[in-house]
């Protein structure tokens, strides 16, 4: 997936945003499925404002440097959905922790098990705060359930959902790989 993509999903749905708002909100809600540096997400929007995909207003502060505020702009979200008609391709998995697994034999148990353990913690933060969105985000899916969402708040409820499970299942293969490991501690 694009970086400009998911940048201009974020400005379609949570409205015009100055470049430090965006970073924000892409850390905090994107960020289960999509990671990008402060850097890339500035570079790009400026990309995207060439393109014609977004447009900047700056509006004037007094006591910080001026900020510029991005909309996405009708060619944006023509592009943005002629790319959500397009088929998606599952991600190849990058995971560099599974490279050291493989070759795990090499060291002591005990330092894998405390790899895994950090890695769990990793994880465990990231579900409760993902946890944390839903309930501030979604309360009537506890109460009236998620058929008491609209359209727009359910596909992003799906999402989250989906970064949800992606954390989950990673605390409980780290606690399933502990337990095997620690089977070979003497």
């Amino acid at each position: 997936m694009a970086l400009a993509y998911a940048l201009l999903s974020s400005l379609l749905v949570d409205g015009s945003q100055s470049g430090y708002d965006v970073v924000k909100c892409f850390d905090e809600q994107i960020s289960c499925y999509w990671r990008a540096t402060h850097q890339q997400v500035y570079k790009e929007l400026r990309e995207m404002e060439k393109k014609g995909w977004t447009c900047s207003e700056t509006i004037a502060q007094t006591q910080r440097p001026n900020k510029t505020v991005y909309s996405i702009t009708d060619l944006g979200r023509q592009e943005l959905t002629a790319w959500v008609l397009q088929p998606s391709q599952p991600t190849a998995i990058r995971e560099e922790l599974m490279a050291k697994l493989k070759s795990g034999f090499l060291v002591p148990p005990t330092a894998l098990i405390a790899e895994l353990a950090r890695r769990q913690q990793i994880h465990q933060a990231g579900l409760n705060a993902l946890k944390a969105m839903e309930a501030t985000d979604f309360p009537t899916v506890f109460t009236a359930g998620a058929k008491s969402l609209s359209y727009e708040a359910r596909l992003y409820h799906l999402a989250l959902r989906r970064g949800i499970r992606y954390e989950s299942e990673w605390v409980e293969w780290c606690e399933e790989a502990i337990q095997a490991i620690g089977d070979y501690q003497q």
